[in-house]
């Protein structure tokens, strides 16, 4: 049986999941974030089977997340530069790792901790606030159609919204 396909939902979230694929995918983007490369580099750091690795890369490079550069060197050798579309996804990898911080290995422990380069500080934590920057909280937020829903997604968020009033 293969992996569910995400394609035909109107939905943000299942479509991110659509387009990035798998585990692998998030960990090679994060590697790119701190500096890898190369085919060799990704491999080394990720222990992922070549095979896998080379679909994930491809991938990646469809979906626009990475380019394939030349890597100026003889004979056919590439590098993977993050796209603006790739480098869009550090938010995201950073919730992720805030997350694991907080719920798996709880604060104190962290493996990584990630500070600015021109200062040596530590990041602020990533927190969703309104217009006026107060914190949102889940209660706080209602979804509603946007533009693009469909008339599935219109009618489902009707009928939330109708079973919340």
């Amino acid at each position: 049986m293969g992996r569910k396909r995400f394609d035909e939902m109107n939905c943000g979230v299942a479509q991110a999941l659509e387009a990035l694929g798998d585990w692998w995918t998030l960990l090679i983007v994060r590697d790119a974030f701190f500096g890898a490369r190369r085919f060799g580099e990704f491999e080394r750091s990720l222990g992922i089977a070549k095979n896998i690795l080379s679909a994930r890369l491809k991938r990646l490079v469809d979906h626009g997340v990475f380019e394939r550069v030349a890597a100026g060197v003889v004979g056919d050798r590439y590098e993977y530069h993050l796209t603006p579309k790739g480098e869009a996804l550090l938010p995201v990898l950073i919730a992720l790792r805030e997350w694991s911080d907080d719920w798996i290995y709880g604060r104190g422990h962290e493996p990584m901790i990630l500070r600015e380069r021109a200062t040596g500080r530590r990041l602020p934590r990533l927190r969703v606030k309104n217009r006026d920057g107060v914190e949102l909280k889940v209660a706080d937020i209602k979804p509603t159609p946007g533009p693009g829903a469909s008339a599935e997604s219109r009618a489902l968020l009707a009928r939330r919204d109708a079973s919340n009033a």
